[in-house]
């Protein structure tokens, strides 16, 4: 199950802006995933349930499996949140990289305008996030092989649980979550985290340069957990369960269904 998160999708729009505004913070958003999974395990009479979080919401899947890890069968992160501040440190420094490389002066002057970048605690200015992310989707470090991520946005419109008014509103909560939470969820170093209680499955993409997927295996040699496995998708940058799918299922299946099946929690195959 996903949910739109607060400010997000269908909940924008059956909300008003205002009103959810000052609610919109990084706690808020943990505790409401808080109380998403309680109502999960309710409404499904389970005591465990798996989580997966992708991006952003591999910050909030990762607090989750921080405070309740008895909770969970496993803690899944697919383009995880490691330490944002390096990780955008390393998407600059790429992106740059391939600019050099291409020779495009429009990509290298926008890029070196920002240096230093993402340097100290502070939070990026919006502005110069957005500007990185343009030429950092250009060269495919969001989507491996393709600028940017259109096609993935385009798909949203074929959603048989959106409604026309649910489409027209996406974009518009886009911008309004990511006025609110971005620039500070980037400011995080979930790195700091050395210990899980519950298992870890990560999903990353080798060519992951908008959340760092070195970065992020780097830190899953570091942290402990009761049992962790790290899966690498080879053909794939941050969206890793659009751009390889089957694998993503098969992953799954492979590597997750075997964690509830120990715990009795569904038949064998």
């Amino acid at each position: 199950m996903q949910w739109d998160q607060r400010g997000a999708g269908k909940t924008y729009v059956e909300n008003d802006p205002a009103k959810i505004a000052p609610t919109m913070t990084r706690e808020r958003m943990v505790e409401d995933a808080v109380e998403m999974v309680a109502w999960l395990r309710s409404e499904f009479g389970k005591d465990k349930v798996f989580v997966l979080g992708h991006s952003w919401g591999s910050y909030l899947g990762l607090e989750l499996a921080r405070r309740k890890p008895q909770w969970m069968h496993a803690y899944i992160g697919m383009g995880q949140v490691s330490d944002a501040p390096e990780s955008e440190r390393r998407g600059w420094a790429w992106t740059l990289q391939q600019a050099r490389r291409a020779g495009n002066a429009e990509a290298i002057a926008d890029l070196e305008s920002l240096a230093p970048y993402a340097q100290g605690d502070a939070p990026v200015p919006l502005a110069d996030l957005m500007k990185q992310r343009k030429w950092l989707n250009f060269y495919g470090g969001m989507v491996h092989n393709r600028r940017g991520g259109e096609a993935e946005g385009a798909a949203i419109a074929l959603s048989p649980e959106y409604r026309d008014a649910d489409v027209a509103g996406i974009w518009v909560a886009n911008d309004f979550s990511v006025s609110r939470l971005l620039s500070e969820a980037l400011t995080l170093d979930m790195g700091r985290v050395q210990r899980l209680d519950c298992p870890l499955l990560l999903l990353l993409g080798r060519y992951d340069y908008n959340v760092s997927s070195s970065l992020a295996a780097e830190w899953f040699e570091r942290v402990q957990a009761p049992s962790k496995q790290l899966v690498w998708f080879e053909h794939s940058a941050h969206e890793v369960m659009n751009e390889e799918p089957g694998k993503t299922l098969l992953s799954l299946v492979q590597y997750a269904r075997p964690i509830a099946e120990r715990a009795g929690d569904v038949p064998p195959r």
